[in-house]
């Protein structure tokens, strides 16, 4: 028979193992209020999420697949990325042919089955906003904690990753990469430093539509400048009529409004594909008698740059050197 003593004594053990697994509240990285126990509080995109404190079985989507992989996250699912695959190293390939694919390349190709049968406790959604609304978040709730975490404008895929290797738990090895970029980047902008700020440059963007008769011209922040804008140069210009996201930072003028578009360009690049190809959209302008007749084609400034969708560090550093390669002659002339 129990005593009012043992009785007291098993309360106090019992709120004992409470604290010890709930743990004291804490501010993370991002201002997350955090726990040092099992789970922590996230803010996503959908809101304040409670989330596990280090996820074990992760499912990822959309921007989140490519660094993930390549921070380590104990990955169950993700989403197929076939635009991130020709930057993808063999370590990273490997990882990702070999995890299941419980969705397609549109967030209206989930595979809700497929990520209740990986049994995740964590996933991670790497949609845009206005996206989200193809997804049937309670279903996926109803599995796992879902934490949104989707992309803005170009050059936020910095912060964007950060926070989807926050989420998953794997701070410290993305942190080890961005450490790297940062330090090459430094750098190239030491190699770069009497030659790139005294230019201004404009660029040529993979995005533009052949047949309305248009190009993409691309400003600071933008997919084909951003890398390049971390060793110092700048792109002139801003958008006339911003937008959101991307737009808020290119612009689709007519192919006919190409020499007042660039025409105070020292230097231009533009856009190719991973092997070096050249996009139809961006041929289209390089083809242009317009474009033969550019104060900055003529001097022969005109230069390529691979991987310029890069969303993550490691990949970036494969835009670094794609820059650096294409830039090179500026320290002939």
């Amino acid at each position: 028979m129990f005593t009012g003593r043992t009785v007291r004594r098993c309360a106090a053990l019992l709120l004992a193992l409470a604290l010890t697994a709930t743990g004291c509240g804490s501010s993370g990285d991002d201002g997350t209020a955090a726990a040092e126990g099992g789970t922590r509080v996230f803010k996503a995109d959908n809101g304040s999420i409670t989330i596990p404190a280090k996820p074990q079985r992760v499912v990822a989507t959309g921007y989140a697949v490519p660094p993930l992989i390549e921070a380590g996250a104990p990955l169950v699912g993700i989403s197929t990325w076939k635009r991130g695959v020709p930057m993808m190293d063999a370590q990273t390939k490997a990882t990702y042919d070999r995890l299941p694919k419980v969705a397609g390349e549109q967030a209206a190709e989930t595979n809700y089955e497929a990520i209740a049968k990986a049994k995740p406790d964590l996933i991670v959604i790497g949609v845009p906003a206005p996206v989200l609304g193809d997804i049937d978040v309670n279903r996926l709730k109803s599995i796992a904690p879902v934490v949104a975490i989707g992309p803005t404008v170009p050059r936020a895929w910095r912060e964007l990753s950060r926070r989807q290797a926050d989420a998953a738990g794997v701070l410290q090895k993305y942190d080890a990469t961005k450490t790297q970029y940062e330090a090459k980047a430094a750098q190239l902008a030491a190699k770069y430093k009497d030659v790139l700020p005294k230019l201004k440059f404009a660029h040529v963007g993979a995005y533009g539509e052949v047949s309305k008769g248009n190009f993409q011209r691309e400003f600071d922040g933008s997919w084909g400048t951003n890398v390049a804008n971390d060793i110092g140069a700048k792109y002139y210009g801003q958008v006339k009529q911003k937008g959101t996201g991307s737009r808020s930072v290119s612009e689709y003028p007519s192919i006919e409004e190409l020499p007042s578009a660039f025409a105070e360009a020292d230097a231009i690049t533009y856009s190719v594909n991973t092997d070096g190809s050249v996009p139809e959209s961006v041929k289209y302008v390089l083809d242009s008698d317009l474009w033969k007749n550019l104060p900055a084609v003529k001097a022969g400034r005109t230069y390529p740059i691979r991987y310029t969708e890069a969303a993550t560090y490691r990949q970036a550093m494969m835009t670094l050197d794609a820059i650096d390669k294409s830039f090179a002659p500026l320290l002939k002339q």
